[in-house]
């Protein structure tokens, strides 16, 4: 991946935003939902033939193409990586979820502004429901939303987008998200289904190890560093739920404003099963504050700043490159 490349995708992306039913969308929808009607019979071993089925030869048909475009033009293998970066990086993939619900917000139009959250939260978790949430509670969750579409639609691609060869491991990337969030969704007892998403669940949670790392870092550095940092260490492997905690604590830190939920707890040792709503927070000099409607428009610039220092870290990368 080349800088021009990168810098190419996203001007496109900001000028000509994806639809979200746009035809490689609806392509992958469709194999992902045929897979699992054929494959899903509960067991793990169904879920990794299908994960490879769908993505090893997407991904390797991907390359070919570019291979074949490069013996043809250079350029046009340029063309078909900013392509593929513009499919699978950028904000505005969900950023149309985070400017309504701000713009309902600054309304006074709860109700709206419930049913956006609703709607956004429910592409991952179809219990989730904010009916009863209150401003601060909206805004909250909205943030949270916010941070970690940003990790997977820009950070995490852009990692393996610069790690494999051509813009494919970006590829890699955003699929394997998808099938992860797909194959995993919870049941009404926040349960999975059936083992078939294990696998998925596993190959995305190699493929985040460093990527999420990564992007927990440079909120900690373009943000509050040492609240960023002390959250990290002590909240993260007690985040609830299934969501990535390095990234939320670090979040959390780096914005100064209450990302848990109010019945989220913290303790020294691992939180035992079905014990989370009974352990109080330990007792810090350090306290986050109450989400208000300006966290909204913090959290942008959050994450506008990691955009930038990791932007400024693969031109200093490339330059490097160059001297050589």
């Amino acid at each position: 991946m080349t800088l021009l490349t990168l810098v190419i995708a996203f001007l496109i992306e900001q000028l000509r935003p994806l639809s979200v039913n746009n035809p490689a969308f609806k392509i992958v929808s469709a194999l992902a939902q045929w897979l699992a009607e054929a494959l899903n019979a509960g067991e793990r071993v169904h879920g990794r033939i299908a994960w490879l089925l769908l993505v090893v030869p997407l991904v390797v048909l991907a390359y070919l193409i570019g291979l074949g475009l490069a013996q043809l033009h250079p350029l046009l293998a340029f063309g078909w990586n900013v392509l593929l970066l513009y499919f699978t990086l950028g904000f505005r993939q969900f950023s149309h979820y985070f400017t309504d619900i701000q713009l309902a917000l600054n309304a006074g139009d709860l109700s709206e502004a419930r049913t956006v959250l609703t709607r956004w939260a429910q592409e991952s978790d179809r219990n989730f429901s904010a009916a009863d949430l209150d401003a601060s509670e909206i805004v909250r969750h909205t943030v949270r939303l916010a941070l970690i579409a940003s990790h997977r639609h820009v950070f995490g691609v852009l990692f393996w987008a610069a790690v494999l060869p051509g813009t494919y491991g970006a590829l890699l990337y955003r699929l394997a998200d998808y099938l992860n969030r797909r194959w995993n969704l919870p049941t009404a007892d926040n349960q999975p289904e059936s083992d078939f998403g294990a696998f998925a669940r596993s190959a995305f949670t190699w493929l985040d190890w460093i990527p999420v790392r990564l992007t927990a870092l440079g909120f900690a550095v373009v943000g509050n560093f040492e609240d960023a940092i002390y959250c990290w260490r002590t909240r993260a492997q007690h985040w609830p739920g299934n969501e990535p905690g390095i990234l939320l604590a670090s979040g959390e830190g780096a914005l100064g404003v209450r990302l848990r939920p109010l019945t989220a707890t913290i303790k020294e040792n691992p939180i035992p099963d079905g014990t989370a709503d009974q352990i109080s927070e330990p007792e810090t000099d350090w306290e986050p504050g109450v989400p208000q409607l300006s966290t909204l428009r913090t959290a942008v610039g959050l994450v506008w700043r990691s955009v930038i220092l990791w932007l400024i870290v693969l031109v200093l990368v490339s330059a490097g490159s160059w001297i050589r």
